[in-house]
């Protein structure tokens, strides 16, 4: 077996994160003394701790391309060909415990599962939350998540939304539906739409907010945004003012990409740091006064919410099996909507 080149590794994450999309992306550049293989013999070659099986449903699923442009099994590597892969995570290396729990599923067929995950959920298991996380419900549900062998459980994700923020992720039930989910999330083509409620007005109606977004240097439980790309990885949200309560508004926002944290800290970035998100400053009056019966409100409102006001409301793709494109959406959760009714009165009020 080939000694694994430099350039075969994953590219490195954001430190010990690489967003919310789950996925490896590899490129592997050919020496110059390459003899003529077969592309999936290659890869074998390369990437010593990925399966043949994984290996030929990433080409299958066009995640594999050669030169830019997707290439089959039999296509022979020459030399200074520049390969890429984009497969879904690995297996974790710990054991997910099947756990009975109620799990909103909105859409489920033999290759995947839609899911409303309510704020205060951890999606997969990490240190801290081992247990009553998504991952341990869909390992209960689904009992043979892919792939499930000798107590390892490869949970089925492509993508991950955060612990306070409520919302859709979708779910591959086969190693195929995950490789697909993965590469339409690695192009982009995955339509993603949330709804924040954020501090101030914007100065624009709509707007694009794009900016390298990285692990703080001042706080590693934080992302920054890093605007001369210098650190972390590029990173674009698309928003769009859909109500405003005079001190508050209610975006629409749009992710061109899947960083850690990404609305949170591009709106931060940019002044308008989402309501009642106590990480990135959110959780203290920033707009108006900060005294009186207004400060009362502002309290009652956190109280209503006590969580950062972010909501992923739907998500488009591509079937990976019929090929037909999917859209879902879901309501606001309860404390969401409680709390824009309570900026509803407030205005008009006033």
């Amino acid at each position: 077996m080939l000694p694994l080149p430099d350039d075969a590794l994953p590219i490195p994450p954001d430190e010990d994160e690489g967003g919310d999309e789950l996925y490896e992306h590899h490129r592997i550049r050919a020496d110059k003394g390459q003899e003529l293989l077969r592309l999936d013999k290659f890869l074998l070659n390369r990437l010593p701790s990925t399966s043949r099986t994984r290996i030929q449903n990433a080409i299958k699923a066009e995640a594999v391309q050669v030169n830019d442009k997707p290439a089959k099994a039999n296509y022979r590597v020459k030399p200074l060909d520049v390969v890429t892969v984009t497969l879904p995570e690995p297996p974790r290396e710990f054991k997910v415990v099947p756990e009975s729990m109620e799990l909103d599923i909105r859409y489920e067929d033999e290759s995947l599962l839609l899911v409303n995950k309510p704020a205060g959920m951890v999606v997969h298991p990490a240190f801290g939350n081992w247990n009553g996380t998504l991952v341990n419900g869909l390992a209960y549900h689904l009992h043979n998540l892919p792939t499930g062998r000798n107590g390892e459980i490869r949970p089925g994700l492509v993508h991950r939304i955060d612990k306070d923020t409520s919302g859709l992720l979708v779910v591959g039930k086969s190693e195929w539906a995950m490789t697909h989910l993965s590469q339409q999330f690695f192009h982009h083509t995955i339509e993603r739409t949330y709804l924040a409620l954020v501090w101030g007005i914007p100065k624009e109606p709509e707007g694009t907010i794009t900016g390298h977004i990285g692990r703080s240097l001042k706080d590693r439980k934080v992302q920054a945004v890093y605007p001369d790309g210098d650190q972390g990885k590029h990173a674009v949200t698309h928003y769009k003012v859909l109500r405003t309560y005079r001190h508050v508004a209610l975006l629409q926002c749009n992710l061109e990409t899947g960083r850690t944290h990404q609305i949170r800290a591009h709106m931060k970035h940019i002044g308008h740091p989402l309501f009642s998100d106590a990480t990135y400053g959110g959780d203290k009056v920033l707009y108006g006064q900060r005294t009186g019966a207004y400060k009362a409100f502002v309290e009652k409102a956190f109280t209503l919410m006590p969580r950062q006001a972010l909501h992923a409301k739907s998500l488009g793709f591509v079937h990976p099996v019929s090929g037909a494109p999917m859209q879902f959406e879901v309501e606001l959760p309860t404390d969401f909507a409680n709390v824009l009714a309570a900026w509803e009165e407030y205005v008009t009020e006033e």
